[in-house]
């Protein structure tokens, strides 16, 4: 996967079309990513200890990794990543304007 825990993504498909944020998960097997602050569902959660507050819980689920696309930090756009060897890293570079990422 090109996408990495804390990177700025952009949703291209379903309820959360256009809405960006950061990425807080990356699970590759499964080839899902947890987007803060997009597909955000309610949970009752039941109290687990004494004291403990239960209720409606309002969490980020995963969506499908396919569905978002990085947004590069130079020309702020949802851009397709590309890779280049430079010397012996390999770095990822924005496909629209070449910055490295």
């Amino acid at each position: 996967m090109s996408i990495k825990k804390g990177d700025v993504v952009v949703v291209l498909s379903g309820k959360d079309k256009g809405k960006q944020g950061a990425v807080l998960e990356v699970m590759p097997k499964e080839s899902k990513v947890v987007v803060e602050k997009v597909n955000v569902v309610t949970r009752h959660q039941k109290a687990r200890r004494q004291g403990e507050q239960s209720g409606i819980v309002k969490k980020e689920a995963p969506i499908y990794a396919c569905k978002v696309q990085r947004v590069c930090p130079k020309c702020n756009k949802p851009t397709r990543i590309g890779h280049k060897v430079e010397g012996d890293k390999k770095v990822r570079i924005c496909k629209k304007c070449g910055a490295e990422i």
